[in-house]
């Protein structure tokens, strides 16, 4: 049992225990508390992959508890967002849309094709992401929607990239 209870994955589940924490913070209308709980998960959705690889205890269970943890961040976060700061998201509904669609695409190929969620944490993921939570914050800071959409259009790229994985992919290559 000591086996899965790594810094890491500690880390990784950090992210999944804070989605009702956001959830509340959302509902109390606490949108500080919220951004500061937020940038913990996003702290710790780059921290988790370095410290396993850097104390050597990376897993498939690791991995799985990534992915776990920042599919649940990365659907909590607009419908709290679209709460929140309606005047700033709310307008953004179609680019939303494609984001959504583009986030759900890799997860349907990936049970297509192995009946699960595939794990490729490829670099054009982690730089959506990065790109994506910059252009949040600006969008909800009242900044031009353009930043914005421009990430999600890197975002549709790395996924189109997931898919292009998943599809050459064998089953032993490790996805």
């Amino acid at each position: 049992m000591s086996g899965y209870v790594t810094l890491p994955n500690v880390v990784s589940a950090f992210r999944l225990a804070m989605v009702p924490v956001l959830i509340h913070l959302t509902l109390t209308g606490r949108p500080v508390p919220f951004l500061a709980v937020l940038g913990a998960c996003l702290v710790s959705d780059v921290l988790d992959g370095w410290l396993a690889r850097r104390l050597g205890q990376t897993s498939a269970l690791g991995a799985k508890l990534d992915t776990w943890g920042d599919l649940a961040v990365y659907v909590t976060v607009p419908v709290c967002g679209w709460w929140l700061w309606p005047d700033q998201v709310r307008p953004e509904a179609p680019a939303l849309m494609v984001l959504t669609a583009s986030y759900v695409s890799p997860i349907a190929v990936g049970y297509a094709k192995y009946g699960r969620m595939t794990n490729h944490h490829t670099w054009g993921g982690k730089v959506s992401a990065i790109v994506l939570a910059a252009a949040s914050l600006v969008l909800i800071a009242g900044g031009s929607p353009w930043f914005f959409r421009a990430a999600i259009l890197i975002v549709v790229l790395s996924d189109l990239e997931e898919i292009a994985i998943t599809i050459g992919a064998r089953r032993s290559a490790g996805a």
